[in-house]
């Protein structure tokens, strides 16, 4: 298991793994953030495949840092293997590099193995959106957070 940068070489199997993985469908501008990312953008390569992904985001509001996680997923042969984690991982120590207070992101009501995965993580829930998706029903979305 490695991690490895999102490139503009391997930016395909960034699209790839998020047609696959979610239900939405994301615009250029997505994958563009993703790649200009740096460390808070990450493959998953399992024996050097490509089976997982995590792309977030910086936001500053004041003089308060967070990371917003946009997606994180590992393909469904790959799950229970420390993927998952390994990107999580790495992402809450970015997280805590660019000192960050928390990290925070959205998860579909109906996902309960991602509510799983990341209560087991130490996120909690702290709020929920209606109407966050457009292409999925349910539209409403959970809020977790993790403070650092």
């Amino acid at each position: 298991m490695a991690l490895g940068e999102v490139t503009a070489n391997n930016l395909g199997q960034l699209r790839v793994l998020h047609k696959i993985l979610f239900p939405v469908d994301y615009d250029d501008s997505f994958f563009t953030n993703a790649l200009n990312a740096g460390e808070l953008a990450k493959l998953a390569y399992y024996n050097d495949v490509c089976v997982g992904a995590v792309c977030c985001r910086k936001e500053v509001e004041g003089e308060q840092t967070k990371v917003y996680m946009m997606t994180l997923g590992v393909l469904k042969p790959y799950r229970n293997a420390g993927l998952g984690k390994l990107l999580l991982d790495h992402i809450l120590e970015e997280a805590k590099t660019i000192q960050a207070k928390s990290v925070y992101l959205h998860v579909h009501v109906k996902n309960e193995d991602g509510l799983a995965f990341y209560k087991k993580h130490g996120f909690e829930v702290t709020g929920e959106e209606k109407d966050y998706y457009r292409d999925v029903e349910p539209k409403d979305a959970y809020i977790l957070s993790k403070t650092l």
